[in-house]
């Protein structure tokens, strides 16, 4: 038997009005000189004007920076840029704040922040020192990628122009605050596809081959969430208990993900890459094809994930468990908006070659519930298509 390690150590502090706490935790963790992170649209919203009350005005017992240009799919000189700004005005703690995006960022910046000019490859390659990070706390204003509870950060290189992924222990937040008061005004169309990426997070984790039980508890159960309250969320944005029940299913969504992912994100990331897309609808785009193609290679692997989504699914065939369960996430996709192709968002077919190509670098699949070829990632692409 393998040896594997299991741990979920994130204090979180859920709650609606749960950010009002930010001084309190600020203090225990000594942060006195906070550089916020977020996105320049994130900075237009009310979420981000009740940090800066909470935060209060600058002055001389607390001063706060902010750095609010990290771009939809982070690139390094979203970490490079941060970093320097840290660096400058001697700041001690990163909060970073809105959706996966600045909260990667935020993450990765701390590591120039400690080690000015040092290359950011080098962190991926594992060759530098993780320790003595300044702490760092999470807020995320959206229910998708989990990034507040991992320790990863996905950023687009520049040398290889490819999303790469750090990973290590040393990036986890010291706090995730999870409100839901901060996600009321997330559009529909954005509610649906941070929703999906949660979704797709549970079920490619739960079918991911690696040995981890707990995790396939927890992936079960953010499945189960994610189909009571994306269509409440969806249809009622400031319905507080739906917004509530997605940012905990996205949450454990990424714990889950520790165990790894699948074919889908592998197809996801090129399309965020090459042509722009957000992540959370690639994957939504992505994940019917790709359930059909294991399903048909792994018989019954989608039994218990139907049994989450509340179907009857006990008994019957593998096969019939199967289809009865794709058949519900592909409606379910539907009834959220997210039932359109890949060349209805800008990609050309011209592209799926080169698609196929990152899509086979990219490590995910190498864990997908069934062996892929980049033959079989190029077929998923033209299904999509």
């Amino acid at each position: 038997m393998n040896l594997t390690t299991f741990s979920f150590p994130t204090r979180t502090r859920y709650g609606a009005g749960a950010v009002r706490e930010l001084p309190e935790a600020m203090a225990q963790l000594g942060i006195k000189r906070p550089l916020v992170v977020t996105d320049a649209g994130l900075a237009k919203t009310e979420a981000f004007q009740k940090l800066t009350q909470v935060l209060g005005a600058a002055g001389r017992d607390r001063d706060w920076f902010v750095f609010a240009e990290v771009h939809p799919n982070p690139i390094e000189e979203d970490v490079v840029r941060p970093a320097a700004l840290f660096r400058e005005k001697g700041c001690d703690g990163v909060i970073a704040i809105g959706g996966g995006s600045p909260l990667d960022a935020g993450k990765a910046a701390r590591l120039l922040a400690k080690h000015p000019g040092f290359p950011l490859v080098k962190f991926y390659e594992q060759a530098a020192d993780w320790t003595g990070l300044a702490p760092f706390i999470a807020i995320p204003t959206t229910a998708g990628t989990g990034s507040e509870v991992g320790r990863s950060s996905v950023i687009t290189l520049d040398a290889t122009q490819r999303k790469a992924v750090l990973f290590h222990p040393e990036l986890l937040a010291k706090l995730v605050i999870l409100d839901p008061e901060l996600t009321t005004g997330l559009p529909p169309k954005l509610t649906a596809a941070t929703g999906a990426d949660a979704l797709t997070h549970c079920i490619e984790s739960y079918t991911c081959p690696v040995f981890h039980p707990m995790c396939d508890g927890i992936a079960l159960e953010g499945v189960r969430l994610c189909v009571e309250a994306l269509p409440v969320a969806y249809r009622d944005g400031q319905n507080l208990d739906a917004r509530g029940k997605m940012l905990v299913a996205a949450a454990m969504g990424a714990v889950a993900f520790q165990k790894d992912l699948g074919a889908v994100h592998s197809l996801a990331h090129p399309l965020s890459t090459l042509c722009g897309m957000h992540h959370g609808l690639a994957n939504a785009l992505c994940l019917v094809a790709v359930m059909n193609f294991n399903a048909r290679r792994k018989p019954g692997l989608y039994r218990r994930v139907g049994i989450a989504c509340g179907l009857n699914v006990v008994g019957g065939s593998d096969g019939e468990a199967d289809c009865h369960t794709i058949e519900f996430v592909a409606q379910f996709l539907a009834g959220l908006g997210l039932n359109t192709k890949l060349r209805e968002h800008g990609v050309k077919a011209e592209q799926l070659d080169a698609l196929a190509a990152q899509a086979w670098e990219d490590p995910c699949h190498r864990t997908n519930a069934v062996p892929v070829t980049q033959a079989d990632l190029r077929a998923l692409y033209q299904e999509c298509w």
